[in-house]
């Protein structure tokens, strides 16, 4: 089997057995994290409704950052976007990434922003 194919179905192994356990509702949406190896982007998502109710994206944050500082500067706006909406509680979805660097930034970010992971 490819070496490629083997990641991409551990990949989805991992992001399936996180998924299962994690549900967003109105009143404590699902916090999504998809990073890319430029960027990262963040959703809060209602499953009940499959709606959006807020998103990040690293071309809202300005200046020059590195990926972790970036992370953290997602986490505050989307906990600032959240606020707005009169969202405090959420549920940190990490997707099939380790809770280390980027993704723990962006956790650490909306804590500071004042959301409750």
């Amino acid at each position: 089997m490819d070496k490629n194919k083997v990641k991409q179905e551990q990949q989805t192994r991992r992001h399936n057995r996180v998924r299962a356990k994690i549900k967003g509702t109105a009143e404590r949406p699902r916090l999504a994290v998809y990073r890319s190896n430029k960027g990262m982007f963040l959703q809060l998502i209602d499953d009940q409704d499959q709606k959006t109710l807020a998103s990040a994206g690293m071309k809202e944050v300005t200046g020059k950052n590195t990926k972790t500082e970036l992370g953290k500067k997602l986490g505050l706006k989307i906990a600032e976007k959240a606020k707005a909406k009169k969202i405090e509680k959420v549920v940190f979805d990490r997707s099939s990434y380790r809770y280390h660097g980027r993704v723990k930034a962006v956790a650490e970010g909306a804590r500071e922003g004042g959301l409750t992971l």
